[in-house]
């Protein structure tokens, strides 16, 4: 999964952006609003988390102008914990807010849901066949069994699980699976959906060749 994160406080936005890549995300920085319009306007990322007081544009600007074109879930961040500002956030077209200062747990916890639901999937459970995909733990099962599997395969699968039955191109597992300083034409995709099938059986990915991948 692929997050944005528009923050101007540097060391928060450092933080964040460590510790959202800690948790298998890729994940791309803007510091101020103008620049984080551009992005969020030219990438489908999976969730924005974005700061509300921002140099260039504000997070309120930034939001109104991104709901023109795009749906990508979007959590704000603000130190004002007044209600009339939670409402406008959330009437502005946040999906989330979460109040400076706040706990690193439940900010992940919110992204999680806000990918979730955005997929339309209701529960933190996905199971397919004898595999179940737990992403409030972000681990993976097969026949009941804990399976190790890196960062990078965890978000593989869970995205290809989010989307099931629906065949997801390479273009778009990249542009999900990699953030803006990664090589995107080297061959990490084969290379991580060879391990995946290692671990949860050849046939877990389908191939459909000359369009992408699929789990069925």
């Amino acid at each position: 999964m692929r997050l944005l994160v528009v923050e101007d406080e540097p060391d928060l936005l450092a933080s964040l952006t460590k510790a959202l890549r800690e948790e298998g995300y890729a994940v791309d920085a803007a510091d101020d609003g103008e620049a984080g319009l551009s992005k969020a306007e030219n990438w489908d990322y999976d969730a924005i988390v974005l700061d509300v007081m921002l140099p260039r544009l504000d997070g309120w600007e930034l939001l109104r102008r991104l709901r023109r074109t795009r749906k990508t879930p979007v959590l704000l961040l603000t130190a004002r914990d007044a209600s009339r500002d939670r409402v406008r956030g959330l009437d502005a077209g946040a999906d989330d807010y979460v109040v400076k200062p706040f706990d690193l747990g439940e900010l992940l916890a919110r992204v999680r849901a806000l990918i979730r639901r955005a997929a339309g999937q209701t529960s933190n459970l996905i199971e397919i066949g004898p595999v179940t995909i737990d992403t409030a733990a972000r681990r993976v099962l097969r026949d009941g069994q804990a399976l190790v599997l890196t960062a990078r395969e965890y978000a593989l699968v869970e995205f290809l699980a989010l989307h099931r039955g629906a065949v997801v191109t390479r273009t778009t597992l990249y542009e999900h699976l990699f953030n803006e300083d990664d090589d995107t034409f080297s061959n990490l995709l084969d290379v991580h959906v060879s391990n995946v099938r290692k671990k949860l059986g050849a046939d877990f990915i389908t191939t459909r060749r000359g369009h992408g991948y699929c789990l069925e």
